[in-house]
């Protein structure tokens, strides 16, 4: 089977106000995005390999095929793992077509399909004999869940290779999926979305609008009450308020934004304009209340999920690593269905920060739950042992539950596809870094762009022409909301002070034209909504895209033991060496309990280097927190 979608990235939608790049058309080059890309093919996906096959996650799918009983490895929705693992290999071989990588991606694909049922259901712990009944566990089963992460990595398979076998096994559980859930057939939701967004690219990249339709019963359905009743509440579930008439995320994290993409795809898809206003509403009102400084979103612990507006406590933080990846997946499919560039400011926050604050530097080891304030120095897990999913204090090599190392996998195989958009005479430019862009506008234009950036931590971005245009193109660049005074240097050497939010250049380019935009990347000093009752009183550092946080390795004492100088300004000497002023605090309460009258002794001033938040960990056990109380 072959695509009649254009060749994009993970999404593509069929009309919107911007269109993504069509696959291959934006190469990462050095720098930060580039260094991880290139990690994650050499490190990160090996290492979820061996570590799928050493606990028996891919020998589920082995197990399968026979036909006989076998004792299923690990929890539900372990398959998963897997597809997300084959979704990340796809996106990687579209990248470099490595010869060793195919043969390691065909073989774990003949697995999978070996395991596949006659009628296309395909799942390792449900659906034989010996095994619960299908569909008997939609609460907690994650039989649609899995499914759907198969489906999203055969529409990766889809888009850069054009066919292969996962596409068709792909095929048949979706069409298996129609005969079950479809108009006429079992009227039931998963109890964790995902399946919605899949089954959309699915039906955009073949042509079937029979999946875009079973998307939409699967969204229309959510939120009546159809699973069953549990200590959490069906707002766990997002199973308490239909899709469109919510007004924030609630309930777990990842269930609840994973729904929401969806949502803005069925919308999309079906012209369906009043759903893409309630997912903008939510997303609004979620960012405005519910999500943390690093763009992280799940405050609660037992439950994975969303606490109250303003319940945003740094030391008891969840931030589910796999809550920020959907995130930006919601953040996407809105910028290119709005245009508005307040979704790629999010983007940028939540992937340099919430997102990459889990890989261990060397790729190697992970943080499932990501707080902002750690309390004690706990321990570095065992290289060759599970680890609970939220409890490591440090990066643990792999977890009992393990979709963020997954996750993150996918994510950084295809992180470049948020990169740009294109429209009929333009092209728009979200996130910078070192880049090389090539392709035809859909208006004709021949396009191409050499982007040179030390972004994230210098903020000038040269643009310069590698080809001619031959007609005029629209060029527009991303100001992000965090920026001072932008400047916009164009080809016929005028100088501008840069608008908010986006510049545009416009012109019939040759090669040589450079366009540059400056924006001044400096420590600053942010301070959190006095609503946030678990910070009211302290500050925090932001560089650029950037928060930054005190680890004791660079204090030389735990971090609650010191205080911010009041009226002190960050040092910034380069994006390794911000400092800020910090006071020794020692308080004596008067009592037993730590309450009462207290006596306070301030110590001598002296400035702390800081390090951005999504390093902290990387040099052993230490404290730290990126809220600084004042005093």
């Amino acid at each position: 089977m072959t695509t009649t979608s254009p060749a994009t990235g993970p999404v593509s939608p069929s009309t919107s106000v911007l269109r993504p790049l069509p696959h291959g058309a934006l190469r990462l080059g050095a720098g930060y995005w580039g260094a991880w890309q290139e990690r994650n093919g050499s490190a990160v996906l090996r290492h979820c390999e061996d570590w799928i096959e050493r606990i028996g996650w891919a020998g589920n799918f082995d197990g399968a095929a026979t036909g006989a009983p076998f004792e299923h490895a690990g929890i539900d929705f372990v398959d998963s793992e897997v597809y997300k693992l084959l979704e990340a290999m796809a996106w990687e071989l579209g990248r470099t077509g490595d010869a060793e990588l195919q043969v390691r991606y065909e073989r774990l694909v003949d697995r999978v399909a070996a395991a596949q049922d006659d009628d296309g259901y395909l799942h390792t712990a449900f659906g034989r004999p010996w095994q619960r009944p299908r569909w008997s566990d939609l609460e907690w089963g994650h039989e649609l869940y899995c499914m759907g992460h198969l489906i999203q990595a055969a529409v990766a398979r889809l888009r850069t290779a054009g066919s292969g076998r996962l596409v068709d096994v792909a095929v048949r559980v979706a069409d298996h999926l129609v005969v079950v859930f479809g108009d006429g057939g079992r009227e039931a939701v998963c109890g964790h979305p995902e399946i919605e967004p899949a089954l959309v690219e699915l039906g955009r990249a073949t042509g079937d609008d029979r999946y875009v339709r079973l998307a939409q019963l699967f969204i229309e359905r959510r939120g009546h009450g159809r699973l069953g009743p549990i200590a959490f509440g069906p707002e766990y579930f997002q199973d308490d308020v239909p899709v469109r008439e919510a007004d924030v995320w609630r309930g777990h994290a990842v269930r609840a934004v994973y729904l929401a993409a969806g949502a803005v795809d069925v919308a999309v898809e079906t012209g369906d304009a009043d759903l893409v206003a309630a997912v903008e509403r939510q997303w609004s009102n979620t960012v405005a209340t519910r999500t943390y400084l690093t763009g992280a979103m799940g405050s609660h612990h037992q439950d994975e999920a969303f606490g109250a507006d303003f319940e945003l406590p740094p030391d008891r933080e969840y931030g589910e690593t796999c809550a920020a990846i959907a995130s930006n997946m919601v953040s996407w499919r809105l910028l290119l269905e709005t245009g508005e560039s307040k979704y790629a400011d999010l983007i940028e926050r939540t992937l340099y920060n919430a997102v990459m604050v889990a890989p261990r530097a060397d790729g190697r080891a992970f943080f499932y739950a990501n707080t902002m304030h750690q309390r004690v120095e706990g321990a570095v897990p065992p290289e060759g042992d599970l680890s609970d999913r939220a409890l490591s204090s440090l990066r643990a090599p792999w977890f009992a539950v393990s979709c963020c190392p997954t996750n993150l996998a996918r994510t950084l195989a295809s992180v470049e596809s948020v990169f740009a958009t294109m429209t009929d005479d333009g092209l728009q430019l979200h996130q910078y870094g070192d880049l090389d862009i090539e392709l035809t506008l859909p208006g004709g234009a021949q396009v191409g762009f050499r982007v040179r950036s030390g972004w994230p931590t210098d903020g000038t971005v040269v643009v310069e022409a590698t080809r001619a245009t031959g007609i005029p193109v629209a060029l527009r660049l991303r100001v992000p909301s965090w920026a001072g005074e932008a400047t916009l240097e164009t080809p016929d050497g005028s100088r501008q002070v840069a608008g908010e939010q986006t510049v545009t250049v416009e012109r019939a380019f040759v090669p040589g034209d450079r366009v540059v935009l400056r924006v001044p990347v400096t420590a600053r000093l942010t301070a959190p909504d006095p609503r946030i009752d678990a910070v009211r009183g302290t500050l925090a550092v932001e560089r650029g895209p950037l928060v930054y946080a005190l680890e004791s390795t660079d204090l030389g004492r735990d971090v609650g033991e010191v205080v911010l100088v009041a009226d002190s300004v960050p040092e910034d000497d380069g994006p390794d060496d911000v400092r800020v002023w910090l006071r020794p605090r020692s308080v004596h309460a008067d009592g037993a309990l730590p309450y009462g009258a207290t006596s306070v002794d301030d110590g001598a001033a002296e400035p702390v280097r800081l390090v951005p938040y999504a390093s902290w960990g990387n040099r052993g056990p230490s404290t730290m927190r990126v809220f600084l109380p004042v005093g």
